[in-house]
């Protein structure tokens, strides 16, 4: 493996790194904020399946099952990945404030949207999907927070994986084939897994180039729980094809 660039290698090899004060204050913000993200999501997620006026409004609903997304369902379906394109072009030096406004934007919108999987799995499946997905999730980014291997090349690798995914999801609304969206899941897992333990090293790598920079610090985080939010919620729903339970 060739020599890493100075920086980079100075993060994955500080010996101190572990017990750092400032990069546990970091990581914990990040873990912390993603965490309170998840928890607003699925309580959008109930309001928006089990509150008749926003139900009716946003998905279409036959013996309590989703069947379809109305007019209004289907721009929040797609109104994330708008948001967060538009961001990329918006946001080059956003603030704590602005970023930490996406960062909430983005879960309150995948929030509401999720009120669809609430209608099309069972509420055991939900929850027995989401603890597998929490431990891998811890797993993998512990893995990512620990190890000297540099993943940069293989995180530029994956992003490639995910708009391949995209375009593949997009080819499936047309065609509906289950095999192809069971390929489409069992390739996501494994994008989502590898970019977990990607973005994990990539936050500590961030941290360090901050250099304690308080207001940059700020932003990371938001950014941070944001990547860290979208690899949690995208692994949570390529799972979900395997082992969900449909009502």
């Amino acid at each position: 493996m060739e020599k890493l660039n100075p920086t980079l290698d100075q993060a994955l090899t500080r010996p101190n790194m572990a017990i750092d004060a400032g990069l546990r204050g970091f990581m914990l913000g990040v873990y912390n904020k993603m965490a309170l993200g998840l928890l607003v999501s699925a309580g959008l997620a109930w309001g928006t399946s089990a509150w008749a006026p926003a139900r009716n409004a946003l998905f279409v609903v036959s013996d309590g099952r989703l069947s379809g997304y109305t007019l209004a369902g289907t721009i929040l379906v797609f109104a994330p990945l708008m948001v967060l394109l538009g961001s990329a072009f918006l946001m080059r030096n956003a603030s704590a404030r602005t970023a930490s406004a996406l960062y909430w934007t983005v879960v309150a919108l995948i929030g509401a949207s999720f009120g669809a999987l609430a209608l099309r799995y069972t509420g055991q499946s939900l929850a027995s999907t989401f603890l597998v997905t929490a431990t891998a999730f811890g797993a993998l980014s512990l893995y990512g927070y620990t190890t000297k291997r540099d993943l940069t090349g293989v995180g530029a690798f994956l992003i490639m994986g995910v708009v391949g995914l995209l375009i593949a999801s997009l080819v499936n609304l047309v065609l509906q084939s289950s095999l192809l969206m069971l390929m489409i899941s069992g390739i996501g897992v494994l994008i989502f897994a590898g970019l977990t333990a990607h973005d994990t090293q990539r936050l500590k790598l961030t941290y360090y180039q901050l250099g304690g920079d308080k207001a940059a610090l700020g932003s990371a985080t938001s950014f941070g729980a944001l990547s860290l939010y979208l690899d949690f919620v995208n692994l949570f729903q390529f799972l979900l094809t395997f082992l969900g339970q449909r009502r």
